[in-house]
Protein backbone atom coordinates (compact mmCIF):
# COMPACT_ATOMS: atom_id res chain seq x y z
CA UNK A 1 0.00 0.00 0.00
CA UNK A 2 1.49 3.57 -0.83
CA UNK A 3 1.90 6.46 1.06
CA UNK A 4 -0.58 8.69 -0.86
CA UNK A 5 -3.10 5.53 -0.30
CA UNK A 6 -2.92 5.54 2.81
CA UNK A 7 -3.26 9.46 3.44
CA UNK A 8 -6.00 9.04 1.40
CA UNK A 9 -8.07 6.76 3.64
CA UNK A 10 -7.41 8.66 6.65
CA UNK A 11 -8.16 11.65 5.70
CA UNK A 12 -11.80 9.93 3.82
CA UNK A 13 -11.97 8.12 7.57
CA UNK A 14 -11.80 11.73 9.52
CA UNK A 15 -14.13 13.24 7.09
CA UNK A 16 -16.75 10.06 8.08
CA UNK A 17 -16.23 10.70 11.59
CA UNK A 18 -16.49 14.22 11.12
CA UNK A 19 -20.04 13.84 9.48
CA UNK A 20 -21.29 11.58 12.00
CA UNK A 21 -20.51 14.08 14.49
CA UNK A 22 -21.58 16.80 12.88
CA UNK A 23 -24.95 15.12 12.48
CA UNK A 24 -25.33 13.82 15.63
CA UNK A 25 -24.90 18.00 17.25
CA UNK A 26 -27.19 18.93 14.58
CA UNK A 27 -29.81 16.27 15.32
CA UNK A 28 -29.30 17.26 19.18
CA UNK A 29 -29.79 20.98 18.90
CA UNK A 30 -32.64 20.83 17.09
CA UNK A 31 -34.81 17.67 18.02
CA UNK A 32 -33.86 17.93 22.08
CA UNK A 33 -32.60 21.22 22.66
CA UNK A 34 -34.70 24.18 20.42
CA UNK A 35 -37.77 22.39 21.56
CA UNK A 36 -36.39 22.27 25.65
CA UNK A 37 -35.82 26.03 24.98
CA UNK A 38 -39.51 27.15 23.34
CA UNK A 39 -41.76 24.64 24.81
CA UNK A 40 -40.67 24.97 28.36
CA UNK A 41 -38.26 27.93 28.51
CA UNK A 42 -34.88 25.80 29.12
CA UNK A 43 -32.16 27.83 27.32
CA UNK A 44 -29.38 25.95 29.20
CA UNK A 45 -29.85 22.80 26.30
CA UNK A 46 -29.09 25.73 23.56
CA UNK A 47 -26.16 27.42 25.13
CA UNK A 48 -24.82 24.38 25.64
CA UNK A 49 -25.39 22.13 22.11
CA UNK A 50 -25.08 25.48 20.48
CA UNK A 51 -21.04 25.95 20.53
CA UNK A 52 -20.41 22.42 20.69
CA UNK A 53 -22.51 22.15 17.32
CA UNK A 54 -20.62 25.33 15.87
CA UNK A 55 -17.07 23.06 16.75
CA UNK A 56 -18.11 19.86 15.36
CA UNK A 57 -19.70 22.11 12.06
CA UNK A 58 -15.89 23.84 11.69
CA UNK A 59 -14.20 20.42 12.22
CA UNK A 60 -16.46 19.31 9.20
CA UNK A 61 -16.22 22.16 7.31
CA UNK A 62 -12.80 22.25 7.55
CA UNK A 63 -12.11 18.23 6.67
CA UNK A 64 -14.65 18.61 3.66
CA UNK A 65 -12.11 21.10 2.27
CA UNK A 66 -9.03 18.99 2.78
CA UNK A 67 -10.58 15.98 1.11
CA UNK A 68 -11.64 18.34 -2.13
CA UNK A 69 -8.42 20.13 -1.90
CA UNK A 70 -6.53 16.85 -2.03
CA UNK A 71 -8.81 15.92 -4.95
CA UNK A 72 -10.55 13.02 -3.35
CA UNK A 73 -14.24 14.63 -4.34
CA UNK A 74 -15.44 16.23 -7.64
CA UNK A 75 -16.91 19.98 -7.12
CA UNK A 76 -20.50 18.44 -7.07
CA UNK A 77 -20.13 15.60 -4.88
CA UNK A 78 -18.10 18.22 -2.42
CA UNK A 79 -21.43 21.06 -2.45
CA UNK A 80 -23.64 18.26 -1.65
CA UNK A 81 -21.43 17.37 1.01
CA UNK A 82 -21.43 20.74 2.32
CA UNK A 83 -25.07 20.67 1.58
CA UNK A 84 -25.65 17.83 4.16
CA UNK A 85 -24.53 20.08 7.04
CA UNK A 86 -27.07 21.97 7.02
CA UNK A 87 -29.87 19.38 7.14
CA UNK A 88 -30.65 17.64 9.93
CA UNK A 89 -29.43 13.54 10.07
CA UNK A 90 -28.61 14.17 6.15
CA UNK A 91 -24.85 14.20 7.67
CA UNK A 92 -25.70 9.66 8.42
CA UNK A 93 -26.51 9.30 4.94
CA UNK A 94 -23.32 11.65 3.94
CA UNK A 95 -21.24 9.22 5.97
CA UNK A 96 -22.38 6.15 3.97
CA UNK A 97 -21.24 8.21 0.82
CA UNK A 98 -17.97 8.50 2.36
CA UNK A 99 -17.43 4.77 3.35
CA UNK A 100 -18.65 3.62 0.25
CA UNK A 101 -15.83 6.10 -1.17
CA UNK A 102 -13.49 4.70 1.42
CA UNK A 103 -14.28 1.14 0.03
CA UNK A 104 -13.48 1.90 -3.77
CA UNK A 105 -10.03 3.34 -3.16
CA UNK A 106 -8.54 0.22 -3.76
CA UNK A 107 -9.91 -0.33 -6.45
CA UNK A 108 -8.95 2.74 -8.05
CA UNK A 109 -5.61 2.62 -7.23
CA UNK A 110 -5.33 -0.43 -8.54
CA UNK A 111 -6.47 0.48 -11.63
CA UNK A 112 -3.49 3.36 -11.78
Amino acid sequence: MDNEFKLDISLLSRLKLASIIEASTLALLVCVAVPLRHLWGWPTGVRAMGPVHGLAFLFYGWTLLQAAGAGLWQRRQTALLAASAFVPFAGFFASRHIQRRIEALPRESSAR
